[in-house]
């Protein structure tokens, strides 16, 4: 008799989930007949064709984008207008950052400088991809640790340890020119794809990758590797798999070095400065990323009187008294000490120098009709390059390293177009006395195209040179101990990102700073 009541009860609770179940099926039909546009596949609005169809063609689109991602280690910078130029006096007389009002559009930028573990785990990489057929690629990446060297000062110490120990993993790599700097960068943004690729199930983890069997973006897109597939996207004309296109809208932009422009708007940070979100204005001026004229913070608390910056403050004097330092470090610091600036980017000013995209010119424009011209992205230093393909319009076959070739735009084509006149524009109104100069003994030319910009101040650098607005520049293939860099992305569609995070990060600044007040 227990063992019926038991079978019984059991029956009964079956049957009770059964018809829950169907109850809970037969709401949610009714909401999808009820909600507009539910169930049906979206159609185009200037053909009517259904998108994602297989009877109605198979034309693709990514219904499911919520906009991009925000890469590892980057912030997004809003775009806005600023005045770019000095924002203190001309100390030096240089007169090569003219005042003048410019529109940056969003871009993602690394909230800290690279730092040795990050260029280590390159130079890994190569050494592991490359290190049997081609040595030269990583011997050319390796950087100059022997900047550290001196006639007069016993720094050899930081020739052996500063790149390699442990303990300064998490400081900023210097050494690096700025042609190593944007080798790392496009080296990055493959592994970066190719790590989402991997985290979405779409590639397996590869590390036999050798020569020019690599994930390369462009090789991939243009379905010259493929790697080990683990599971293909849905093909919606054909049915059958295939690998990640650009349209998909999975991976993400290339890296880069920022434009002096970005860079510049990005360390003053100047979004700190408007009252509230509704403001059309800042309130104030800045002279470095932070507020006020004073390289001390202001503030009635404990970090009262604290230098806010790594940087030399007079006279032998690079980092204070024992007991009572004022920046504790008299090299490079952790790419993550002082505070960061109201866009959450630290050591904008002081630790290291950073190298930025730009060909420098002492004249960044020449007359009003140039800044009007330009005044939206101001950059010098296109090279305008196209991919290299077949007489049936493929690309050709990938170079050794596993990377798609390009040439630079001919001249004669370029003159054809409206838009641009030559493929290598880096002398493109360039008519200041200074960049013809030459040193009488050996011809070397004082500022030249392979002169690039630097900029934020180091920590053997004075104060002066913190300001974003001041500029000095450097060959592009050699290195100094007191110049890193860090990267950026540029913001594909909507200027405001995509999700909360981004503005609560602005408010939490905007707090921040009153609360300073």
């Amino acid at each position: 008799m227990l063992y019926l009541s038991a079978h019984s009860q059991f029956c009964q609770l079956g049957r009770d989930t059964m018809k829950n179940i169907f109850r809970t099926l037969t709401l949610l039909c009714v909401v999808a007949l009820l909600l507009p546009g539910c169930g049906k596949k979206e159609r185009s609005s200037t053909t009517g064709w259904k998108y994602n169809d297989q009877e109605w063609g198979g034309f693709e689109k990514n219904t499911d984008y919520e906009g991009q991602e925000t890469p590892p280690n980057m912030v997004l910078i809003p775009g806005g207008t600023f005045v770019m130029g000095y924002t203190e006096e001309d100390v030096t007389y240089d007169w090569d950052n003219v005042s003048r009002r410019v529109t940056v559009s969003s871009f993602y930028m690394d909230e800290t400088e690279m730092a040795n573990i990050d260029y280590r785990e390159y130079l890994y990489w190569l050494q592991r991809t490359y290190g049997a057929s081609y040595p030269e690629v990583y011997q050319d990446a390796l950087p100059d640790t022997l900047v550290w060297r001196d006639e007069l000062a016993f720094n050899e110490p930081m020739v052996e340890t500063y790149f390699r120990h442990p303990s300064y993993d998490e400081f900023p790599v210097v050494g690096v020119s700025w042609k190593q700097a944007g080798e790392y960068a496009r080296w990055r943004g493959d592994r970066v794809n190719e790590g989402i690729l991997i985290d979405k199930g779409i590639l397996n983890p590869n590390p036999e990758q050798k020569d020019n069997d690599v994930f390369n973006t462009k090789a991939y897109l243009a379905g010259q590797y493929q790697g080990d597939v683990r599971k293909g996207l849905k093909d919606l004309r054909t049915g059958e798999e295939r690998g990640v296109r650009f349209e998909d809208g999975i991976l993400l932009p290339e890296f880069r070095l920022p434009t002096e422009a970005e860079w510049e708007y990005a360390a003053l940070a100047l979004q700190g400065l408007q009252e509230n979100e509704k403001d059309e204005n800042y309130t104030d001026r800045r002279i470095y990323p932070w507020n006020g004229t004073s390289v001390r913070y202001q503030v009635h608390d404990r970090d009262q009187g604290k230098i806010l910056a790594n940087f030399k403050r007079g006279r032998g004097d690079y980092m204070g008294i024992a007991g009572r330092p004022n920046d504790e470090a008299p090299f490079p610091d952790h790419i993550r000490e002082n505070y960061p600036n109201d866009f959450g980017l630290y050591n904008m000013a002081g630790n290291v120098n950073e190298w930025v995209l730009d060909v420098y010119r002492p004249l960044t424009a020449l007359t009003l009709e140039d800044v009007d011209n330009h005044d939206l992205n101001p950059f010098r230093g296109n090279e305008f390059k196209e991919m290299v393909r077949d007489e049936n319009g493929r690309p050709v076959e990938k170079d050794s390293l596993g990377r798609l070739r390009f040439e630079y735009v001919d001249d004669a084509d370029a003159a054809q177009r409206d838009n641009y006149k030559v493929g290598r524009p880096l002398d493109y109104l360039d008519g200041d006395q200074t960049s013809q100069a030459y040193y009488a003994s050996d011809k070397y030319t004082l500022i030249s195209d392979k002169a690039r910009v630097y900029k934020g101040g180091g920590w053997a650098d004075r104060a002066y040179y913190l300001s974003p607005g001041t500029r000095r520049y450097m060959d592009e293939d050699r290195s100094s101990r007191n110049v890193g860099f860090r990267c950026a992305m540029v913001r594909t569609g909507a200027s405001q990102g995509n999700d909360a995070a981004d503005e609560n990060r602005f408010k939490t600044a905007r707090k921040r700073r009153r609360s300073r007040r």
